[in-house]
């Protein structure tokens, strides 16, 4: 099944999911007679890469209702109704779930999630909803509302079954797929801690790996790493539990190398302080793990002063250091600071206060030729090019 509907043709990042739902979604709110005609959309991809989460957060960007249906925790009259003998009229009334929208004016995304993990029964109760938009003569889905599925493979080791030729041919598929540069922008919009973006700068095929994982306990994904970083803050100051969480969340070879790296950001130089202190001397980490939490402390902290003054002295301490970086790490660490929303590759107003500071003409002297060649690549690596790599 796999092979005949999905290649990595097919593949999306993070970002392209969604600005293809959002393209949908906002055609269907300008004209709800295209309700009929624009296809759902069924978005593939492995456990935990965050595919539910990402079609929930269009839905509260565009202030529109969200409804998610885990179709293989539900039972098929869930999804068609609940017969009822009408003894005055001597037939039966069906009474249809409160789960699907009544109100014919209002918007949203319906998702039909972990699809491919319900027993065929399930899938052919929903088909009538996918398909035609309706249950029978007893509901039909209001026109503001786009209807979406996901599912995983069955080469995930997940549970899944096939789909079959009728409901899949309605669908417009996709394979959403893990992208480190993509996670680690988004993570950073996100407040994820700054040691669990850096491990990923450091370790990137460590983002997603199923291979020599044991699947029936906690491997490394998005949404585990994400977990990983909530997880240091409720656990701060609780270091003897930490190992048991980390490792619990992404497995025992993941979280033994996470917990070394964190040892060694922890035992670098206040970041912060060295920001905020013109006069003070610092030293640039020669190892590359050393220098992608150091740089990533710095990416953290730029944005985060109390208060105008204090904002002008980080902004200060940013410039200072990253001129004394290498080209590469230099450039990495700009991209970081400019970053805007998920439409927006660079915010405005960071973009402003960099482009107007009195160190950018030196800091453009020395490295703008390797932060060209950065914004080239991250501009030119194709989703259709990509292969997965569990390594």
């Amino acid at each position: 099944m796999a092979d005949n509907l999905l290649d990595m043709s097919n593949a999306v990042s993070t970002e392209e999911l969604r600005k293809l739902l959002k393209l949908q979604v906002q055609k269907l709110m300008s004209n709800p007679e295209l309700a009929g005609k624009l296809p759902p959309l069924m978005v593939w991809g492995a456990p935990g890469i965050g595919k539910s989460s990402i079609l929930r957060s269009v839905a509260e960007e565009l202030g529109i209702g969200f409804i998610d249906v885990r179709l293989a925790q539900r039972e098929p009259v869930d999804i068609r109704g609940l017969p009822v003998p009408d003894k005055e009229t001597n037939s039966v009334k069906w009474f249809v779930s409160d789960d699907w929208p009544k109100d014919p004016n209002s918007k949203g995304i319906l998702l039909f999630d972990e699809i491919t993990a319900a027993d065929r029964s399930l899938q052919v109760a929903a088909y009538e909803l996918i398909l035609d938009r309706r249950l029978g003569g007893l509901y039909t889905m209001p026109n503001g509302w786009y209807i979406c599925a996901a599912g995983n493979r069955i080469e995930d080791a997940a549970v899944a079954t096939t789909m079959s030729s009728a409901l899949a041919n309605r669908f417009l598929h996709v394979e959403l797929h893990e992208d480190s540069e993509l996670w680690i922008r988004w993570a950073m919009r996100s407040n994820i801690n700054p040691t669990v973006i850096a491990f990923i700068r450091y370790r990137p095929k460590l983002l997603f790996r199923q291979k020599n994982e044991n699947l029936e306990r906690g491997w490394p994904s998005p949404r585990s790493w994400e977990r990983v970083s909530t997880m240091l803050e409720v656990l701060s100051g609780n270091e003897a539990l930490l190992p048991r969480a980390v490792n619990g969340l992404v497995g025992n070879a993941a979280g033994t190398e996470f917990l070394a790296f964190r040892k060694t950001a922890l035992e670098l130089e206040d970041v912060r302080t060295i920001m905020l202190h013109p006069d003070r001397p610092f030293q640039i980490p020669e190892h590359a793990d050393r220098k992608y939490a150091f740089c990533s402390a710095v990416a953290y902290h730029v944005w985060r002063g109390k208060d105008a003054a204090e904002a002008a002295r980080l902004l200060d301490g940013f410039f200072r250091i990253s001129i004394e970086l290498t080209g590469d790490f230099a450039a990495m660490l700009m991209m970081d600071v400019l970053q805007g929303d998920e439409e927006n590759d660079i915010d405005k107003t960071r973009a402003a206060l960099i482009y107007q500071h009195p160190k950018y003409a030196d800091w453009t002297k020395k490295h703008g030729l390797a932060m060209r060649k950065r914004m080239k690549r991250l501009a030119t690596t194709p989703a259709a090019g990509y292969e997965r790599k569990n390594g």
